[in-house]
């Protein structure tokens, strides 16, 4: 048995566990925030047998694209004396997903 931890953006989130879930997958959201953009994101914990490894990994990757996205970065301003900073824009890459997989030895349901 596998447990896959899939971090996804908030905006693929609810198309993916829709998907999962039409699948026969089980699957558990957590809402998370993102540490570079300090942004919503959420966790996914799929638990699932291993010869459906590779089914719900095709199926986040195929729903969880990843696109650009224009975000704002504090930079110091030119006079680095007066300790002011001023936001512009930057473009970064959003979306995706990444997916952690254990091991489980075992699994208990009540």
């Amino acid at each position: 048995m596998k447990l896959m931890i899939a971090i996804v953006q908030d905006e693929d989130a609810g198309r993916l566990i829709g998907e999962l879930m039409d699948q026969n997958f089980g699957v558990t959201k957590l809402a998370t925030t993102g540490g570079f953009l300090k942004s919503g994101n959420t966790t996914l914990l799929i638990g699932l047998n291993e010869e459906r490894y590779d089914e719900c990994l095709s199926l986040i990757e195929k729903v969880c694209k990843s696109r650009k996205q224009v975000a704002t970065s504090p930079v110091s301003m030119s006079s680095a004396s007066s300790g002011m900073y001023s936001p512009y824009p930057i473009e970064v890459t959003v979306g995706g997903a990444t997916v952690f997989v254990l091991s489980v030895d075992q699994f208990v349901k009540f």
